[in-house]
């Protein structure tokens, strides 16, 4: 038993090497990026936490660890509920659902297989996914807006609804996630600056979803989630 645990250690923290120099180059520059603006503001509990979940976060997303997902969705579950983007508390439970917990539940397989896996839309599951992700928005929309202070809710809405489909696709692993991701950066990187110019949060979490849009553009270059960077790992294309 302790070999095994021994062994899931050493796998995770394989996790972290081996990477593309673009992954390595954008861990640094959001580590440098975050730590400047911790150091030049006023360290509360809310910026130490985002800081935190900001680099723990750019970890997730470049080595696909479920634990460091866990990890940095209760920061950002804080960082939302302290700015009242209440549905980004929601966005990060459907990370958890469909992204982290998949990860640490399947462990080695989620990572080394899911890339022989994969699948691309049709012409129905665009429709579906569209059309999915405006009622999302839709309904979140008036719900948050009409039961709770959100001063964002149509842009908290487009956020969450964008982000909720995009992590069902990358549940049913269908490669079409990313253009939904780089969706959500860019409407996220929106809503938390338009919460940072009303004063409802530091600039952390704007460049953290700049940081994750600059990634989803990457992958559609180097990932095996999609045609260019298969035929450069020596992958067979996705088939729909």
């Amino acid at each position: 038993m302790e070999r095994k645990h021994e062994n899931y250690f050493v796998w995770l923290f394989n996790q972290l090497k081996g990477w593309p120099v673009q992954n390595y180059c954008l861990w640094f520059f959001a580590f440098g990026f975050q730590l400047a603006l911790l150091i030049q503001g006023k360290i509360t509990s809310v910026t130490l936490i985002t800081f935190i979940g900001t680099l723990l976060g750019t970890l997730c997303v470049l080595a696909i660890n479920g634990w460091l997902g866990l990890i940095s969705a209760a920061c950002f579950i804080y960082a939302g509920w302290s700015a009242k983007n209440y549905l980004s508390i929601f966005e990060q439970i459907a990370y958890i659902a469909t992204l982290d917990l998949p990860v640490i539940i399947a462990v080695r397989s989620w990572n080394d297989d899911t890339k022989n896996h994969l699948r691309k839309f049709g012409s129905k599951e665009w429709l579906i996914a569209i059309v999915g992700t405006l009622l999302v928005y839709v309904v979140s929309g008036f719900l948050i807006g009409k039961f709770t202070n959100d001063p964002r809710p149509w842009i908290d809405a487009i956020s969450f609804a964008i982000s909720l489909t995009a992590g069902i696709m990358c549940f049913m692993r269908y490669n079409n996630q990313y253009f939904w991701w780089t969706a959500s950066g860019v409407f996220q990187l929106i809503l938390w600056g338009v919460t940072y110019a009303q004063g409802d949060a530091n600039l952390a979490m704007a460049i953290n979803s700049l940081i994750y849009v600059i990634n989803d553009v990457l992958a559609f270059t180097v990932s095996p989630w999609f045609n260019m960077g298969r035929r450069k790992a020596g992958l067979k294309e996705i088939q729909k």
